[in-house]
């Protein structure tokens, strides 16, 4: 008799407290499940279980092994729920978070081709640059840009990103170049969404607060205002990388960037991840090995 299945049937005993239980749940007869538990004792050469016509208990050694078992058997239904989840087709509504431009940009076209895919899959996806509440507003899935805050959220990298800290050409030719942190407060700085930009600063990620006389709430507003000459910005690669690629814009202060930072995947901690959510995911990093927005 296969060692494995007299594994089962004695943590099935043990579990249900009694053979006909474990028989009914294992679809096999009181007396198949007996004879391998008493096998399984044979191998293991000591007596598992107290048998009596009215109580089972376990012994010393029997609880001991009991314990172990336990994980084995429930790792082994765990992987096949994880195999069967994996390979189910994806459906139902798939609620998905992300910010304005970057979700606009470059998720939802993603997203669109992945539904081609499954016509068995409804989306709603919602662009905010506010970081939702996933559990309470009820989204399934978040993309998410820059250092994660800690939570108990599960959280899967998807592609670096870049702060880029820059000026135009134009600019820098009627303004000295700034080297040190401290000379911005020399300079124009464009000031966005909040009046601090981020830097690495002793070996940590520090928050540095900027001033200059032109704000806006938009990553494009800004960049057409540094691409204009107006002062100097810290935007994400994928707004300017094209620009530091032809020359239009200049990166500053390059020995401060951070490199931590990065596009994220994130969404509740489940014991069994849907298949919506998981091949979503999968679909996203697969997608994102090379941003688009760093293609040629």
């Amino acid at each position: 008799m296969n060692r494995w299945e007299s594994i089962e049937a004695f943590v099935e005993v043990v579990r249900l407290d009694g053979f006909s239980a474990a028989a009914r749940k294992l679809k096999v007869s009181s007396s198949h499940i007996s004879r391998l538990v008493s096998n399984l004792e044979a191998q293991l050469g000591t007596q598992l279980l107290y048998r009596t016509t009215r109580q089972l208990n376990l012994t010393d050694v029997g609880r001991l092994y009991y314990e172990h078992c336990k994980h084995l058997i429930d790792g082994f239904n765990e992987a096949e729920l994880e195999v069967a989840h994996f390979q189910a087709e994806p459906k139902g509504l798939l609620r998905i978070s992300c910010s304005t431009i970057f979700g606009e940009r470059y998720i939802a076209p993603l997203i669109n081709d992945f539904v081609a895919r499954h016509p068995k899959l409804n989306v709603d996806m919602h662009f905010s640059n506010r970081n939702v509440d996933l559990v309470s507003e009820g989204f399934d899935l978040a993309i998410r840009l820059g250092v994660l805050e800690d939570s108990t959220l599960i959280a899967r990298r998807l592609a670096d990103r870049r702060e880029y800290v820059c000026a135009s050409p134009a600019y820098l030719a009627r303004y000295p170049r700034p080297h040190t942190l401290a000379e911005l407060q020399q300079h124009n700085c464009l000031v966005g969404s909040n009046d601090s930009w981020h830097f690495l600063i002793d070996g940590h990620r520090r928050a540095l607060r900027v001033q200059g006389n032109w704000r806006a709430n938009s990553g494009p507003a800004i960049l057409d205002a540094v691409l204009k000459g107006l002062g100097i910005a810290q935007l994400p690669d994928y707004y300017v990388d094209p620009f530091l690629a032809k020359g239009e814009l200049v990166a500053l202060l390059e020995d401060y960037q951070h490199q931590d930072a990065g596009v994220w995947a994130v969404y509740p901690k489940s014991r069994h991840l849907s298949p919506k959510v998981r091949q979503c995911v999968d679909y996203l990093a697969q997608a994102f090995k090379q941003p688009h927005w760093s293609k040629p």
